[in-house]
């Protein structure tokens, strides 16, 4: 079974936006009153929850039922989630105008359009369509969606599930080695001993004008800079979203059923901000690696392919071809690798695809043997 969360954006009228804001204003202060109420008491019982404010929330908010038990749902989960993630107790404030809908009770979703439930009754909307239609062929389920309002516009957040067969190793047929960098963003190496290189020069140099820009901002100390360093900070972001994106949906696409991608563990990527020069820390170790790897993994899932992670140790150091391991084998600034054994030279991050892609050779040769 795999989950994702389809982001879309919703069209509405001049005249309803008052609906909406008036609504989302009401279920965040609603949110706001009763998190009080839970950091007070540390109840994340919603049934005694329901028992004690039910009736406050209706009354106070002017709710309707399914939005007051939305509220305990949202404020519960919120705090759990805190407190999963180690964090100390401490009031949770909700600042975005937001709420959380029902599936088939809160809002319902078809080809044509949105429809929500608010304080005004219901409304419906048209909405951005491109890249849905799949997910109206009946195999989808939609869940709890939230309604979002962001930089002037609404947006609704669907988690949609569909249950998948799981690949089995047996299945493998081709194995695909990938160098996640900065120069390149990703390298392959396939098992037909081709080499694919997706560039990230252009990519390292428009994150370095995002950085420019930040430090410009953050030295005039005004009201107007800090707003739009947020929006500086939510444009990248969207940036590197739709950059791995981009490089995830030709990944596995380009390739047959039955691909096993192999990664390198990048979870200790920020470990070695230390070892990066001061000037270069925030291009070389602040680039979303994980969620490259998040986006890779469910795509791979719908496409009847398979992810694994390698302990990336020696992969630039090794060559694939004698097997030999020295630091000097790599040439870091040069971006080059030569043997020091058997004098094999080649790009540093293909050798880093290469030593991959027989990681992910010997993982399989183990499961059939």
């Amino acid at each position: 079974m795999s989950t994702i969360t389809a982001k879309i954006q919703i069209y509405v009228p001049d005249e309803q936006v008052d609906s909406l804001v008036i609504t989302t204003n009401a279920y965040r202060k609603a949110c706001n009153w009763l998190s009080a109420k839970v950091f007070e008491t540390k109840e994340l019982n919603q049934a005694k929850l329901n028992s004690s404010f039910y009736t406050l929330l209706r009354e106070t908010f002017y709710l309707k039922s399914q939005m007051a038990q939305s509220v305990m749902k949202t404020v519960i989960a919120r705090y759990k989630s805190a407190k999963s993630n180690g964090h100390q107790w401490s009031l949770i404030t909700f600042k975005q105008l937001e709420y959380d809908l029902v599936w088939n009770r809160d809002y319902s979703l078809n080809k044509n359009h949105f429809s929500v439930n608010t304080l005004d009754g219901r409304l419906k909307f048209r909405f951005e369509k491109q890249g849905m239609k799949k997910y109206f062929d009946g195999t989808w389920k939609f869940g709890t969606a939230k309604l979002v309002h962001k930089f002037d516009k609404w947006f609704l957040h669907i988690p949609v599930t569909k249950t998948f067969e799981e690949i089995s190793d047996t299945s493998i047929n081709n194995v695909v080695g990938i160098d996640l960098g900065l120069n390149f963003l990703a390298t392959t190496y396939d098992s037909q001993g081709k080499t694919k290189f997706f560039k990230g020069r252009t990519i390292k140099h428009k994150r370095g004008q995002f950085k420019a820009i930040r430090k410009q901002l953050q030295q005039c100390q005004t009201s107007s800079a800090r707003k739009r360093l947020k929006k500086i900070g939510s444009r990248e972001n969207r940036y590197v979203r739709d950059v791995n994106h981009q490089v995830t949906k030709a990944l596995v696409e380009q390739y047959p059923k039955g691909t096993l991608f192999v990664l390198e563990d990048l979870s200790g990527v920020r470990n070695a901000t230390e070892k990066v020069l001061v000037r270069n820390r925030y291009i070389s170790v602040s680039w979303a690696f994980y969620q490259f790897r998040e986006m890779l993994e469910y795509k791979a899932k719908l496409h009847s392919h398979k992810v694994m992670v390698a302990d990336p140790k020696y992969t630039s150091q090794t060559c694939p071809k004698c097997g030999h391991v020295d630091k000097r084998n790599r040439n870091k600034k040069q971006h080059t690798f030569g043997c020091c054994n058997c004098h094999y030279k080649s790009n540093d991050d293909r050798i880093g695809a290469m030593n991959l892609y027989r990681k992910g050779v010997e993982a399989m040769s183990t499961v059939t043997s």
